[in-house]
């Protein structure tokens, strides 16, 4: 098994995409990059803290290929809005990828050279070593399916999972 820890603003849409993916065995939200220990999600959500928003996946790459987890991260987000993604506005919702050695390192440098073909304007995604990833509170796992009718989930989430299933569709689970 692989992991990986990706920030692309809000933690609930990355969630909502990588759970619905053959080889993905477990997806974690939570908060890393910051100056806080165990931060909430109230105290990240302040800009104060320095973390990002970020999903920690766990995946089988004998399933699906790393290539295709990390261009996916690419496709649904906006890698080229410094600290932004749509109306959500703060360091929290940089795009970042974390690395946990040299191996990894490569390999989100190599993605961030591949999205560079498919965005007309500069990539600011940061490839920064990872510290302590901190799991977010119990209500942000898995977020979207325990709240189908809520405004942001149907506006902004779902709209991600129909272009990934889109461009991605034999990865994803039926």
């Amino acid at each position: 098994m692989t992991t990986y820890v990706l920030a692309g603003g809000c933690f609930w849409c990355l969630d909502a995409v990588y759970r619905r993916l053959k080889g993905v065995d477990k997806v974690v939200s939570g908060y890393v990059g910051g100056a806080v220990d165990n931060p909430t999600y109230y105290q990240v959500a302040t800009g104060s803290t320095g973390h990002a928003e970020a999903v920690e996946i766990t995946f089988d790459e004998t399933i699906i290929p790393a290539n295709d987890i990390l261009d996916l991260f690419f496709l649904i987000h906006d890698p080229t809005t410094l600290d932004r993604q749509g109306n959500d506005v703060g360091t929290q919702y940089r795009s970042a990828m974390y690395y946990a050695d040299d191996q990894q390192k490569q390999a989100f440098e190599d993605a961030l050279e591949r999205a560079k073909e498919h965005w007309d304007n500069p990539i600011v995604t940061e490839v920064t070593k990872l510290d302590t990833f901190w799991p977010a509170e119990d209500e942000h796992q898995d977020y979207f399916n325990k709240n189908p009718g809520n405004g942001y989930c149907s506006i902004v989430i779902a709209p991600k999972i129909v272009k990934a299933r889109s461009a991605y569709t034999k990865w994803f689970k039926d």
